[in-house]
């Protein structure tokens, strides 16, 4: 039997909602979780990261979405969301599950912190692709193939209504939306503005190039992270640290995780502070993050970030300078 062909998501790039406003776009709500295609044939569902790691195990929950198409083989392109007390998206909730490979831990873990697959665009079907389609052709696929089900969803899409989907994504706590031309096709492995995500508050994915000791209660642990980025020449360069957002158990993971990578100089490709390099302990820049923050400021540094957590869903050479906003202002803004 012919597998199935190996894709990788297309991806959106940041903007406002006064580029993406008529009757030509769609709008979805964007989810703070982990970028995930589904592969579903043979009556099993394989799970593939964005950059291209195998993560089924982790998530033993969503096999039984294997019998939610019918029997039909399916591509399909979604996001991994776990959700809070209250409900909401939660990034944090779902760290423990990112990384977990052990069957047994795994399995605990789906009954403590379940997650739902919320699946958004299709990209084969049985022997046929169908990333030339349109979006609106390829959602009405999705919708005729996908039965929501256990821990999957379909969620609703609107079109020409990015301003009020957009506030109701800002009262719901949600990370924002993501809104597509109607009449585009699927663009695996690029970036387009036929995708333009509008968020409610500004991210950056960021390099962990050392680490400070902590003081106080912190003190036989990690005080704060040192942080870069790659510019456009392939340089890492200092964009900040960061010592807040940080849970008991993410503190112990991550000085688990940085420890081996230890070495005795900078990985930065310039000098970094004096007081944020004194008693640094510097580490192969091998470990991607995503911080929250409120703006960047004139020497390129983030100002107020705060931790949400590892991200190995990324490679470090995807941290980039130019992905930080130098202010953050109003995404609805022009």
């Amino acid at each position: 039997m012919v597998r199935l062909p190996v894709y990788a998501p297309m991806l959106a790039q940041p903007g406002t909602l006064t580029a993406v406003q008529g009757p030509g776009w769609a709008v979805e709500m964007k989810w703070d979780g982990v970028r995930a295609l589904a592969y579903i044939e043979d009556s099993a569902v394989r799970l593939m990261s964005r950059n291209a790691k195998d993560i089924t195990p982790a998530y033993p929950e969503l096999q039984l979405m294997a019998g939610a198409t019918g029997g039909r083989d399916a591509v399909i392109d979604g996001e991994i969301v776990a959700f809070d007390e209250t409900g909401r998206p939660s990034f944090e909730a779902l760290q423990p599950r990112m990384h977990q490979r052990n069957p047994a831990a795994a399995a605990a873990l789906a009954r403590a912190v379940p997650v739902t697959y919320m699946a958004f665009d299709i990209l084969h079907l049985d022997e046929t692709s169908t990333v030339s389609r349109t979006y609106t052709e390829r959602r009405e696929i999705l919708e005729s193939t996908l039965t929501p089900g256990y821990r999957w969803q379909v969620p609703v899409w609107f079109t020409d209504h990015a301003t009020r989907a957009f506030e109701s994504s800002r009262r719901l706590g949600l990370e924002g939306v993501v809104c597509k031309r109607l009449g585009s096709p699927y663009r695996p492995g690029r970036r387009s503005s036929e995708w333009t995500k509008v968020k409610n508050v500004s991210t950056a994915e960021v390099v962990i190039g050392g680490w400070k000791p902590g003081s106080g209660r912190r003190a036989s642990t990690i005080g704060s992270l040192l942080l870069g980025a790659y510019d456009q020449g392939g340089g890492l360069r200092f964009v900040g640290h960061v010592g807040t957002g940080f849970t008991d158990r993410a503190l112990r993971d991550l000085r688990d995780r940085l420890l081996p990578l230890e070495q005795p100089e900078p990985p930065f490709d310039e000098e970094v502070p004096r007081e944020h390099a004194r008693d640094a302990h510097w580490v192969r820049p091998a470990l991607v993050g995503e911080v929250q923050y409120a703006e960047v400021t004139g020497d390129g540094r983030l100002r107020h970030p705060s931790w949400r957590g590892l991200r190995p869903d990324r490679e470090p050479a995807e941290a980039r300078t130019d992905g930080l906003l130098p202010h953050r202002g109003d995404a609805a803004a022009g």
